[in-house]
């Protein structure tokens, strides 16, 4: 890490920031042939998801998540080749405690930097899709803008798909029942008020207690596993939700999303909201037309719909909150850093 200098282009999607890493134009090597063979090499083999071995890539995630660099709540992204011609780009997401095959804030923020750099051309007026091969398969954020300026991002996700539903989970604050679905990662969701809570700030330290529970009870459960693989596998997060008083266009609801190891999205989670809209479909909740308005713990909004074949659109917004030049100082006693 001696010397090294990385760059990174910084924005925020509802609220939870994505740190963008050109990986490419760097010259970081991240080898594979895919995104996900990648992926699978970034996380080493013996390691896992939020466990990857050490290596130079994760030196480098290392040095951008974690203090005083970064800190506990950040999330970002390497950006490397597509797979082939078909996509503009292709991502691996990471986090604090390591790497993840889904991420639809981090698409959004990607199309808003895609469009921003020039890497994909937008109108003035009208929409710019940019399409991003990610882990879990090939997404499309689809960049909204009017009079020269991006207005929102639609993020076009994976078939999301229903796992199981009212599996048994105990907890310290007593027993509930979680439903599991998948949208490009796997999510155990729960309504807080089974386990006495409410989605707001003030109970964010018992979520997080509580999601980490439900996350290690549901480890290897049947539900969890994906076909494609391990990879895809097991509980990426547990979404907590609430309800609140329908709109006209449909369901509302509010939720905080506890993911990796205790981390909280600060928007209302892109893929998570895939997951809750393949779930309210299969409860006749959500029909053609309508949308689900899903609020964050930071009151910060999502707007999802289901289409055809389990297909999911969340949209939202991203901004750009800044260009750094990170260096690893090579007389710096803390290296790659320190999380608290």
């Amino acid at each position: 890490m001696s010397g090294l200098l990385v760059r990174t282009t910084d924005y925020h999607t509802a609220g939870e920031p994505f740190r963008v890493v050109d990986t490419v134009e760097q010259a970081i090597p991240v080898p594979g042939d895919t995104v996900a063979e990648r992926c699978a090499t970034a996380i080493g083999p013996g390691g896992s998801g939020t466990a990857p071995r050490r290596g130079p890539l994760d030196d480098v995630r290392r040095l951008l998540v974690q203090e005083p660099r970064g800190h506990a709540g950040m999330y970002g992204g390497f950006v490397v080749p597509a797979d082939d011609d078909g996509a503009h780009f292709g991502v691996l997401f990471w986090h604090k405690d390591g790497y993840s095959t889904a991420c639809g804030h981090g698409a959004m923020a990607l199309g808003a930097w895609a469009v921003d750099t020039g890497r994909v051309t937008a109108p003035e007026d009208g929409d710019a899709p940019v399409r991003i091969d990610v882990p879990s398969g090939r997404v499309t954020a689809t960049v909204h803008r009017t009079g020269g300026r991006t207005t929102g991002v639609t993020f076009r996700n994976v078939p999301a798909r229903v796992g199981a539903r009212k599996i048994p989970v105990a907890t310290t604050l007593g027993l509930t029942e979680a439903d599991i679905a998948h949208a490009g990662a796997c999510y155990a969701s729960v309504a807080a008020r089974d386990l006495g809570l409410d989605v707001t700030r003030a109970s964010l330290p018992a979520l997080v207690r509580a999601g980490q529970e439900i996350r290690a009870a549901l480890a290897g459960h049947p539900a969890t596993w994906h076909p494609d693989g391990p990879l895809l596998s097991g509980v990426y997060g547990v979404t907590f939700h609430e309800e609140l008083p329908e709109t006209p266009f449909g369901p509302h609801q509010r939720n905080v999303t506890v993911f990796a190891d205790g981390q909280v999205d600060r928007s209302p989670c892109g893929s998570g909201t895939s997951a809750r809209l393949a779930l309210l479909a299969e409860d006749g909740r959500l029909g053609p037309g309508e949308d689900l308005l899903h609020e964050s713990v930071t009151g910060t909004v999502f707007t999802g719909r289901i289409l055809p074949g389990g297909v999911t659109e969340v949209t939202g917004t991203a901004y750009r909150t800044g260009e750094h030049a990170f260096v690893a100082d090579p007389y710096d006693p803390l290296g790659t850093g320190f999380l608290l």
